[in-house]
């Protein structure tokens, strides 16, 4: 590729990646990915999304029920009324739930400032857009108001001196009308 290809390749890119509707958020790519872009981060997210999700809560209270059932029953013995064990497990399971999901929240309100930040970039550039483009308006609407006011002068202009034409033009045939009987 040429040096004047590849520039103007470059300036075509710069161009487009100006006009690009995401460019504000480009900045705030890393924020993307919750917990980072690291496998922890993403089994992490998929674990605190999972506990919101009614596959959980019907699996948790299928499992729950099963676990009661099956003690209360006598089918099984491992943890008897008041169900110590099984209170340990959602001790255990709240103690684990509830930093993963406050973290997720914190990643998320990281994200959501980051985009309004970016949002109130697009904003403002849009407005300065606007305001650029009223800007432009209004002087093309002086330079159509001087156009409007010059043609209109050329025009009285135009139609004074097509009357004065019109007049020597009348004087002129005039005369040569009055020198013309007695020469026939």
């Amino acid at each position: 590729m040429s040096p004047s290809a590849s520039s103007s390749a470059s300036a075509h890119a710069a161009s487009v990646g100006h006009l690009h509707h995401l460019r504000f958020h480009a900045p705030h790519a890393h924020l993307a990915p919750a917990f980072g872009a690291d496998a922890f981060g993403a089994r992490a997210e998929a674990f605190a999304r999972f506990f919101g999700t009614p596959t959980f809560l019907i699996t948790q209270t299928f499992v729950v029920g099963a676990w009661i059932a099956a003690n209360a029953t006598g089918f099984a013995r491992f943890d008897l009324y008041p169900f110590i064990l099984l209170n340990l497990a959602f001790s255990l399971q709240a103690a684990y739930a509830a930093p993963l999901i406050l973290l997720a929240q914190t990643r998320q309100a990281d994200r959501d400032k980051a985009h309004a930040e970016a949002d109130a970039l697009h904003r403002e550039a849009l407005a300065a857009a606007s305001a650029e483009r009223q800007a432009l308006a209004a002087t093309e609407t002086q330079q159509m108001m001087e156009l409007l006011r010059q043609n209109t002068e050329l025009t009285r202009v135009t139609q004074e001196l097509s009357e004065r034409i019109a007049k020597l033009t009348a004087q002129v045939h005039g005369k040569v009308m009055g020198a013309a009987p007695g020469a026939r």
